[in-house]
């Protein structure tokens, strides 16, 4: 016996016509470097983008070529989505606050041979393009200064198209964007997702029980473009015709909350940074700004303290995190209470909202230890968070599958620790190379930085392990006070020591203005531990 069903590819083609035919009138909002507002609709971006699919082709882009983006979050890179992956080719969203070199290397090992650049970013591109094969430049002119010589005009561009063109003939499994990993552990890594990867992720994404993305949401992305996808929500923004608002190069909260309520925005996404620095202003002046009613915040990257989503409830906007990474395309878990844990106060539901959450369905999740053994869910074993699914990578771009990245049954080793409870709620302790061994016992740097950030005085808390004489490592916790208070050390002792066993609690200190991050706006541990590895035991603090 066979299925009577269809047999039909799956398509971010299919996405853009839907936009297209069924939401045209629908807003997209940008706000350009001159913080001015630039306003179109789903109508023109279905049109603009198919102009550009077609441009590319005629300019030479062949099925498979690699397109790069170096951009901020605007109407334009949203065609670029688009437009690039409809006329065949593979968007790779390049990361601007990457290093030059790396940003050349990252190029060149993609191959990409067609840019496309905002004109403000100009400065950057002159510094790697030497390392680069690029061979075609298309500037999108955002201030109005004139296009350099043996560039193009992004809506010249445009205008060579005729528009009576129609999609190439691709598969589901075909390319159609890449990403980078951040290259904390060594040289970035290619992660190449397909049509019929992006599109399982995307339905997914937007169910209730997941990111709860709805075409009645306004959407503001905070999380960058370039950024593993934007976690997917330029995709479901188009399949269901959501509003847009995108917030240019200005991400400041000072930037970001007068946007908020402007356009009443109901939902925004980005990592726990942003939002640190948004609930600073948010206290200093409780209701200056009258949000939309059901705003909420997805939250991912790095793990978010209890204290921030309480903080945020305050002022009733709700915090979700999610966990995820390059690799997971990036979403694999979502902070959700489900029907297993009942009617919940208020102390179980923001400690719930603290963890990364449940799987999402079509993604498997195992914990196993070093030897390999699969670990228990009961909230209490611990091991190597292992995946695998439709929109998980199976390897690399141009790399031998390793033993360090799989298991010998193909899942994805993430690197990162955690627990599971008996509900399915996973609760991430570290990363493996972040873990603290101390006298024989195993300390988690997670536990420690949520824990210090939950003091009322503390803006961030970083927490690493340092060479010891006696203990192998000890934790050292790197701290930036909030604007206008003042905290001591003996003080987050008195604070730790309640919930953490003396042993756990760290001996040292260090106030600082500001933690180093990663480009995607992690702590960057391995310069703390660069910084610190000399520490001198002779002093408790500093």
């Amino acid at each position: 016996m066979q299925s009577t069903m269809m047999n039909v590819k799956l398509s971010m083609t299919h996405f853009l016509e839907r936009a297209g035919k069924l939401f045209a009138p629908v807003e997209i909002v940008s706000r350009m470097p001159d913080k001015s507002l630039h306003r179109t609709t789903y109508g023109d971006f279905h049109r603009r983008s198919r102009l550009l699919a077609e441009a590319l082709q005629k300019a030479g882009m062949r099925k498979g070529d690699r397109v790069a983006t170096l951009m901020w979050n605007h109407y334009a890179h949203f065609e670029a989505y688009f437009g690039i992956i409809c006329g065949g080719g593979v968007l790779h969203t390049l990361n601007l606050r990457l290093a030059p070199e790396e940003i050349g290397f990252i190029a060149n090992h993609a191959e990409d041979r067609i840019l496309i650049v905002d004109d403000v970013l100009l400065p950057l591109w002159e510094q790697f393009r030497h390392l680069t094969r690029i061979e075609k430049v298309v500037v999108v002119p955002l201030t109005g200064a004139p296009v350099p010589e043996g560039c193009i005009d992004y809506e010249a561009f445009l205008g060579t198209a005729t528009g009576d063109w129609d999609y190439p003939d691709m598969d589901e499994d075909d390319p159609i964007a890449m990403c980078y990993t951040s290259g904390t552990t060594g040289r970035p890594k290619g992660v190449v997702y397909s049509h019929r990867s992006q599109v399982l992720h995307t339905l997914v994404l937007c169910m209730p029980d997941a990111v709860n993305v709805s075409g009645r949401d306004v959407i503001l992305p905070v999380v960058p473009m370039f950024h593993a996808n934007a976690w997917g929500v330029p995709y479901a923004a188009c399949m269901l015709g959501t509003k847009m608002v995108f917030p240019g190069p200005h991400l400041h909260p000072d930037d970001l909350l007068p946007l908020f309520e402007s356009e009443q925005v109901t939902l925004s996404c980005g990592v726990p940074t942003i939002w640190l620095g948004m609930i600073q202003i948010l206290d200093r002046a409780p209701g200056r700004y009258r949000f939309a009613k059901d705003l909420r915040l997805t939250v991912g990257g790095s793990a978010v303290p209890e204290g921030l989503i309480r903080a945020f409830a305050r002022h009733g906007i709700d915090v979700v995190q999610g966990w995820g990474m390059t690799e997971t395309s990036p979403l694999a878990t979502i902070s959700r209470p489900n029907q297993l844990l009942g009617d919940l106060g208020d102390d179980e539901r923001f400690a719930t909202s603290a963890m990364q959450g449940c799987v999402l369905p079509l993604v498997d999740l195992r914990i196993r230890d070093d030897e390999g053994v699969d670990q228990p869910w009961d909230g209490q074993a611990v091991g190597e968070i292992q995946v695998h699914g439709p929109w998980i990578t199976g390897r690399y771009h141009e790399l031998p599958v390793s033993p360090d990245s799989y298991t010998a049954d193909g899942w994805l080793r993430t690197g990162d620790v955690a627990c599971v409870s008996p509900e399915g709620y996973v609760r991430i302790t570290d990363r493996t190379k972040d873990l603290i061994k101390s006298g024989g016992e195993w300390i988690s740097s997670v536990d420690l930085e949520n824990a210090i950030m939950g003091h009322p005085a503390v803006a961030e808390a970083a927490v690493i392990a340092v060479p010891h004489p006696k203990w192998a490592e000890r934790p050292l916790a790197v701290v930036v006070a909030r604007a206008g208070s003042a905290v001591t050390a003996e003080d987050l002792r008195a604070h730790l020591s309640g919930s953490f066993a003396k042993w756990a609690v760290p001996d040292a200190y260090v106030f600082v203005d500001a933690i180093p991050r990663t480009s995607t706006g992690k702590f960057l541990k391995t310069r703390l531990r660069e910084l610190y590895r000399d520490w001198d035991w002779t002093a408790r603090s500093a």
